[in-house]
């Protein structure tokens, strides 16, 4: 039997599991949780909060407190000394390191084995499961993967124990059900210098037969386009005929939709969303035909969720379980897991779509938002107006941020916007209304606000100058696939250093 037929037949398997957690979310939920307590009753963390007391979820909730990356920091850099039971009951010898985009304030998020293998690595073939089971007649084993990490450095610490970008833990660990498909070679693909690696990546695979591309939207169209030029090629399908998969993750897919389908002009190109964290795997794109993602339940991360109305950090007191979330409501993600993060805030927020099975769409950051004016604009409302905006007027873009214009001089207040556009729209004052309307139409905070331009007036768009938030990037050693502009900003101090350097450019 050829290859590709038992990998098929072998990845369907896991259909099932799949099925009984969308069946029984609860159970499931209740089993991980279990799975926890019991793993980590005997760790320095374990023993403080009294784990080995701990018989349901409400006595969780009650003695352990909520946590973030400050909270967790003394255990870790205990953790990063070799230093071990403290939060997780395996020794932890990888760390991811995750920084903040706005600032440069490094994380250190440890990666246990279990959350390689049964999160991470669970996620990559339950990716695929999901992709044959509603496509049985593909070969993707056929081919090449062409796999678009981030920065993926790797800094040694004591023995066996390292830390860089999880890109690059996966990449080190990298099952070889993964590895005999995957390009480019490690050497390219640990490479921390990201414009040479670019190039790199496109000279040394544009003679492969891709089947899969995987990345961050933004940094795949560089490689893509960078591909085009270099072979004189027309679109992707000349350069890799067999082409047929992109999987990304990281930032919303609407603004570039329209790029990628003139990089690859054909309707069975198939395009499937994972949400994939230094803190772990969350979600899958189970039907391409819906834009919403799976809730993965069996992976050793237990779900709790913060009403963003109360979101108020770890002082927060509205936290609820799976089984009392609403849908179309905003929360803030909040994830106790196999790698030592207990009931962790890693900063996403979510809105619930569907609870049979549990869906739901990535909505933003818990700061990633403008709140200036009550107008509580969040960054899944900036995508669907940007998208729009775009399409409406031939336009396309390579990146954006927003912040507000704050009231002076008895001037109403408003919402600035900094776009570096791929191609101008037909009409910029065409554009500027079209995403005005479209927020309107989505949030009617936002709607009220602008009601007789008292609170806000229409939003002002400035024009950045060709690859600026690449500049700002670069300038801030953030360059890489992992490191993303923040769309939303409740300040001016990113738009006004990126405003400075667009003068000072321009």
């Amino acid at each position: 039997m050829p290859f590709n037929s038992i990998f098929s037949w072998i990845i369907k398997k896991r259909i099932h599991q799949i099925e009984l957690f969308k069946k029984y979310p609860f159970e499931v939920q209740r089993d991980v949780f279990n799975y926890l307590i019991q793993n980590a009753k005997d760790t320095e963390w374990g023993v403080k909060y009294g784990y080995n007391k701990i018989k349901s979820y409400k006595d969780f909730s009650k003695q352990v407190p909520l946590s973030d990356y400050p909270l967790l920091q003394p255990y870790i850099e205990r953790m990063l000394k070799n230093e071990q039971n403290l939060l997780w009951n395996e020794d932890i010898l990888w760390f991811a390191k995750s920084s903040g985009t706005t600032t440069g304030k490094s994380k250190f998020l440890p990666v246990s084995k279990s959350a390689l293998e049964d999160c991470h690595y669970k996620g990559g073939k339950d990716l695929l499961s999901l992709y044959y089971n509603q496509l049985p007649d593909r070969k993707l084993y056929k081919g090449k993967h062409l796999i678009i990490g981030g920065s993926a450095e790797i800094t040694n610490l004591d023995g066996d124990s390292y830390f860089g970008d999880l890109s690059a833990i996966i990449l080190k660990n990298m099952p070889w059900w993964a590895e005999i498909r995957r390009t480019p070679s490690k050497e390219i693909a640990l490479m921390s210098n990201w414009e040479e690696k670019i190039e790199k990546l496109a000279q040394t695979t544009k003679d492969e037969d891709i089947y899969i591309l995987a990345g961050v939207p933004s940094w795949t169209l560089v490689l893509c386009n960078r591909v085009l030029e270099i072979t004189g090629k027309k679109h992707l399908r000349e350069v890799w005929p067999n082409l047929e998969l992109f999987m990304h993750g990281g930032v919303s897919f609407d603004p570039y939709k329209e790029q990628f389908r003139k990089l690859i002009p054909f309707d069975d190109m198939n395009y499937v969303e994972t949400y994939n964290a230094s803190e772990g795997f969350f979600g899958i794109q189970d039907d391409f035909k819906i834009d919403e993602l799976l809730l993965m339940l069996d992976y050793g991360i237990f779900f709790e969720f913060i009403p963003m109305s109360d979101f108020n950090g770890v002082d927060s007191k509205t936290v609820v379980p799976l089984e009392e979330v609403e849908l179309g409501k905003n929360y803030a993600l909040v994830i106790s897991s196999n790698g030592g993060l207990w009931r962790y805030i890693i900063g996403d927020t979510i809105r619930f779509t569907s609870k049979s099975p549990y869906r739901f769409k990535i909505t933003g950051r818990t700061k990633s938002f403008i709140n200036a004016f009550g107008e509580e604009l969040v960054v899944e409302n900036a995508e669907v107006a940007m998208a729009a905006a775009c399409q409406k007027t031939n336009a396309h873009i390579s990146n954006y941020t927003a912040a507000p214009i704050f009231m002076e001089n008895g001037e109403g207040g408003g919402h600035e916007w900094l776009i570096e556009f791929i191609t101008l729209p037909d009409d910029l004052e065409a554009f500027t209304h079209i995403l005005d309307g479209e927020l309107k139409s989505v949030n009617s905070d936002y709607e009220a606000k602008r009601a007789g331009n008292l609170s806000l007036q229409m939003p002002r768009i400035q024009i950045a100058s060709k690859g600026l938030f690449e500049a700002w990037l670069k300038k801030s050693d953030k360059l890489g696939g992992q490191h993303k502009i923040p769309r939303l900003n409740n300040d001016r101090i990113l738009i006004d250093e990126l405003l400075a350097m667009n003068l000072v450019e321009g």
